[in-house]
């Protein structure tokens, strides 16, 4: 028998060797794809486990977010792509196509590593016969632009809501939603540009807390205590100050400030109903201190509760942190504070800049169940109020259901509660005229928004407990 090789029989190829970036990306998306994980608390693990040099750290954060921002869009696009439904594909290959796409039609990546590393990153997620299947698809992909693709989605639609939701990677029930709540100040037409807004990567803004630290250069446009964080990675900046700057969006800072700033008087004693993860904690600490009054916490999550008491190192006095259901907490405590921050559980469609795959893992159904128990916090902490004592209800989601849904059910239950102007005490602790619409409805309540001022979409209800 001859000792040379049989050329009928095929040599496996070597493995193919994939960027780090690109290895760290497609983890971190497998990991929320398939364990619920959030790419805002993993990417940072994953990027230090890797040893990822600045440069190579900021392409895996762009291949990240950006790839879980266009999340709907691409699957469009690979479902046209690929000739068959989503739900066939293997998660590990579906998650690698996803990646490839971005990179072929949103980014400068050299289309040949796109489609290349992304096939050796289905290969080792589901095996060997995976790689033909995802080479075509990539190629397929890779020989139209985007606005081609986006074309035939939109020829595939079966209404306008489903071909905005398909083109700006939104699910059309959050489509609705927006629109609503946008309809409702009279600015429908700012719809395409909200949504464009959520798939924008936000700028890192800090705050100074008050007495404590001072605002840095460049200033941020209108929290008192907001500037922008230095190129490269904030958090030695946040170590050397020991949590007296800190990394906020500065719609939070804002909202706090609204409550904390009218007109302090001395003793006042104030509560942080929700206050888990701790940010507006310690603004409202810093206020509260300054303004020689009393601040407590609570958090029903033990995890959350110990972020709230490290976001509050920082603060000289020691701030009790309780751990309880906020209703329970609320009503043992009835008329016992002069102001109380609500920032209620919600479903976080005001963020989803931030945190994209959260619209993904919301619906309808979640709605209602947080506009419950978001009603029965808000109505327990007025309880909770002395008379003339005021609460902030604040949500980080513009939902209807979830923010004017919810006051005008406290303002129809209740006879002992007055509406105050939020949006006068936005403007009021702001740097300079915030663009903030009044509801044709006359409620006055006050939203931020993305697109309209670069912060989160927070929401402001100022109620006061005759």
């Amino acid at each position: 028998m001859s000792g040379r090789p049989d050329p009928r029989r095929r040599r496996d190829a070597p493995p193919m060797i994939v960027q780090r970036s690109r290895e760290v990306a497609f983890a971190v998306m497998h990991a929320v794809d398939a364990d619920d994980a959030y790419a805002n608390l993993l990417l940072p693990t994953e990027i230090e486990r890797a040893g990822l040099s600045s440069a190579d750290a900021a392409l895996a954060t762009e291949l990240t977010y950006g790839t879980l921002r266009g999340r709907g869009m691409y699957d469009a696009i690979i479902g046209i792509a690929a000739g068959r439904e989503l739900d066939e594909i293997d998660h590990g290959v579906l998650d690698a196509l996803r990646l490839g796409a971005h990179q072929l039609l949103a980014t400068r990546v050299a289309p040949h590593a796109a489609v290349n590393e992304s096939v050796e990153l289905a290969r080792r997620s589901s095996g060997r016969s995976a790689t033909g299947f995802a080479n075509a698809v990539l190629r397929r992909i890779s020989r139209n632009d985007l606005d081609g693709w986006l074309d035939q989605v939109r020829a595939l639609a079966r209404s306008d809501d489903e071909a905005i939701g398909w083109t700006s990677s939104h699910p059309v029930w959050i489509v609705r939603a927006m629109r609503r709540a946008l309809r409702a100040e009279g600015r429908e037409h700012e719809l395409e540009e909200l949504l464009a807004a959520d798939n924008a990567s936000p700028s890192v803004t800090m705050a100074a807390l008050t007495g404590l630290a001072e605002p840095r250069s460049p200033r941020t446009r209108f929290s008192p205590i907001g500037f922008r964080a230095p190129s490269g990675d904030p958090e030695p900046l946040v170590r050397s100050s020991g949590g007296a700057m800190r990394v906020q969006d500065e719609g939070s800072q804002l909202v706090a400030l609204a409550l904390a700033r009218r007109a302090p008087v001395a003793g006042e004693r104030w509560l942080d109903l929700c206050a888990g993860p701790g940010g507006k904690t310690a603004v409202l600490a810093a206020e509260a201190r300054n303004a020689s009054a009393l601040l407590e916490a609570n958090e029903v999550i033990p995890a959350r509760a110990g972020l709230v008491r490290r976001a509050l190192e920082a603060i000289p006095e020691t701030i009790e942190v309780h751990e309880r259901d906020g209703r329970d907490l609320a009503s043992e405590n009835a008329g016992a504070f002069d102001r109380i921050l609500v920032d209620a559980p919600c479903t976080g469609l005001g963020a989803l800049r931030r945190r994209p795959e959260a619209r993904w893992r919301k619906s309808p159904q979640d709605v209602a169940d947080l506009v419950e128990v978001q009603t029965g916090l808000l109505d327990r902490a007025i309880d909770a109020l002395k008379p003339g004592g005021v609460v902030a209800y604040v949500t980080c989601s513009p939902h209807p259901a979830e923010t004017t849904g919810v006051v005008r059910e406290i303002l129809d239950r209740r006879d002992d509660v007055t509406l105050l102007d939020a949006a006068a005490s936005l403007q009021a602790v702001a740097r300079e005229p915030l663009d903030l619409a009044e509801r044709a409805d006359g409620l006055t309540t006050a939203q931020l928004w993305p697109h309209r001022h670069g912060t989160d979409a927070m929401f402001l209800a100022l109620i006061e407990r005759q």
